[in-house]
């Protein structure tokens, strides 16, 4: 199993939602987050002062999938995700040794 995490666009997260289901891709986390990478941030103006915006909004998803859909999910994200401007987000993978349903005490790639 892997855990996926990625960092999009907020207006975007509805049509990652929407791919992945096609996919067969039902479960994930949404966290609403703040971060900057290469876009660094910008300025605006408020009552005459410019001050700078570091952080900006971005949703976090994390979903848990098995190892055979993991490219898949990968490229659905990507493709649901671009818009092809700085600060589309970034995937990563990250191994999970183990889930557990809470309900049933189920362990292991069933779960998911």
């Amino acid at each position: 199993m892997k855990m996926i995490v990625a960092i999009i666009k907020p207006f975007k997260l509805e049509e990652v939602k929407e791919s992945l289901s096609e996919i067969g891709i039902e479960g994930m986390t949404v966290i609403e987050v703040k971060g900057f990478g290469r876009q660094k941030g910008h300025t605006e103006i408020y009552r005459g002062s410019e001050y700078t915006v570091d952080f900006l909004p971005k949703v976090q998803l994390n979903v848990a999938v098995r190892d055979d859909l993991v490219a898949k999910a990968c490229s659905t994200i990507a493709e649901a995700a671009k818009t092809g401007k700085i600060g589309d987000g970034k995937i990563f993978v990250l191994p999970v040794e183990d889930a557990i349903r809470i309900r049933t005490g189920e362990s292991g790639d069933n779960v998911l």
